[in-house]
């Protein structure tokens, strides 16, 4: 059916004043509207910033319900075409320019991300508003003067107090409030204490076989080298760290990032074996170890030596990246060097967030949310095994249940093919080949890496259906 040009009342240049001609012949009322919009916005019809009508208007003017309006901006939205924010309106989103349409089949306009399951991030509309404005309110109504003034380097020490508690409770880490210091999440944790390394004269970081390139990069950067660490079923082989001669070692041991294994506690009692006797320093990434679906949270790796053992954690998969705030748990004899670098460089994270954070820390909303969080991505891992196991049965998911992301193991020499055939599918996700260390020396593996606590709610059935369709392409 085709229906009537929607038109809108005169408006600001960056609202839609025009006519807007939708032609809705696709099948169903809903899907015809979404892609006819979304069209329109690629096609430049609509232009970043344009201000779309309120969805009761353009109901009216198309003859259809205002829920189907509603529906197909939220589908937008979530997609990316749209922005919507309260007292704003809805509006066209910024985005680059785009370029002369290819041709493809319909429904497979390759190029386009609409599902993205690539890992790194929770589910960021299960962000806690509510209770975050409520703990912000409460904060700042209780934040003494000199909280807005410049503070210490090491961070309020109201959440310094707040997080020795909460991760002595969770994660069993021994942490006194002035061996805390609070960075910017974890990769300026780890870029002030490749500064103080380099300071003391190491030379090499040991890393594991498989982990983010960025983090590798900035190690690099600093101009560390970054011998590699091979695996087993057992995980990281830290028995090869003496023959590496290296001062540090950098793992991932409640949950190693991506391949998903826990360290063995007869090999993490070694690693910290070797920290003593020869003086190294263990970083331990623990980056999502409150998300174990299995069994009870295995304990941090730091409990066993506070004085070889960095902690190092972050708000980002809890509650959100955004917030910016992570920590670091050090050992007595380098609180005052980690601190200087980062007074050095002044990268801080507001104070207002600390304050807020430490309120939501102690008024158990963080556990309550992270109670809920489990819930939540343990129902997701669950689907998407189900779902494998009955689409995709060549596909096996390797690691435990824990955190937010899974590795799918893939037949050899198939990883690429299925990468593309995801693209194709509209699908962002990683394979596991970007992940390898440039000189391991172990044989690549072919697999893709799902963030499964990527998407929305109502963007993680069409996610994992498009997942299913390009595992079996």
């Amino acid at each position: 059916m085709t229906r009537k040009p929607a038109r809108t009342a005169p408006a600001t240049p960056t609202d839609l004043g025009v006519d807007l001609h939708l032609d809705l012949t696709t099948t169903g009322v809903r899907k015809g509207l979404t892609d006819a919009l979304r069209n329109a916005v690629r096609t430049g019809r609509l232009t970043p910033g344009t201000r779309l009508p309120a969805s009761r208007t353009l109901a009216a003017d198309l003859g259809i319900a205002r829920n189907t309006v509603a529906d197909a901006y939220g589908d937008l939205v979530a997609e990316g075409w749209l922005t919507a924010r309260q007292g704003s309106g809805t509006r066209v989103a910024t985005r680059a320019a785009p370029g002369p349409a290819a041709s493809a089949t319909p429904g497979r306009t390759r190029g386009h991300v609409t599902h993205d399951l690539k890992p790194g991030s929770p589910d960021l509309a299960t962000f806690p508003r509510a209770a975050w404005l409520k703990a912000a309110r409460r904060a700042l109504t209780d934040a003494p003067n000199d909280a807005f003034g410049y503070n210490d380097p090491r961070g309020r020490i109201e959440l310094r107090t707040a997080l020795a508690d909460y991760l002595s409770r969770a994660r069993g880490v021994h942490a006194d409030p002035d061996r805390i210091i609070i960075c910017s999440g974890f990769v300026h944790g780890l870029a002030l204490l490749a500064s103080v390394l380099r300071t003391r004269h190491v030379a090499n970081i040991a890393v594991e076989s498989y982990g983010f390139a960025l983090h590798r990069k900035l190690l690099t950067d600093a101009g560390l080298r970054l011998p590699p660490l091979a695996y087993d079923e057992l995980g990281t082989r830290v028995d090869e760290l003496p023959a590496l001669e290296a001062g540090a070692a950098l793992l991932t041991p409640a949950h190693s990032f991506p391949l998903g294994m826990p360290l063995s506690p007869q090999r993490r009692g070694d690693a910290v074996d070797w920290a003593r006797r020869t003086g190294g320093l263990l970083l331990d990434d623990d980056y999502d170890g409150e998300f174990r679906y299995d069994r009870q949270p295995v304990g941090a790796l730091q409990s066993l030596d506070p004085d070889h053992v960095v902690h190092l954690g972050t708000a980002s998969k809890a509650l959100a990246p955004g917030l910016r705030i992570g920590w670091m748990v050090l050992p007595g004899r380098l609180v005052g060097e980690v601190a200087a670098a980062k007074g050095r460089i002044d990268w801080s994270c507001s104070t207002l967030d600390q304050l807020t954070l430490a309120e939501f820390l102690t008024s158990g909303a963080y556990d309550r949310h992270v109670r809920a969080g489990r819930l939540h991505y343990r129902r997701r891992r669950d689907e998407l095994v189900t779902a494998l196991a009955e689409h995709a049965p060549h596909v096996t998911v390797s690691g435990i249940a824990a955190g937010l992301h899974a590795v799918l193991e893939l037949p050899p020499g198939t990883e690429q093919s299925t990468v593309r055939a995801a693209a194709w599918q509209n699908l962002a996700v990683n394979g596991l080949t970007g992940f390898r260390h440039p000189t391991g020396a172990l044989p690549p593996r072919d697999g893709l890496v799902v963030g499964y606590g990527t998407p929305a709610d109502h963007a993680w059935p069409g996610a994992l259906e498009a997942l299913c369709a390009a595992l079996r392409a």
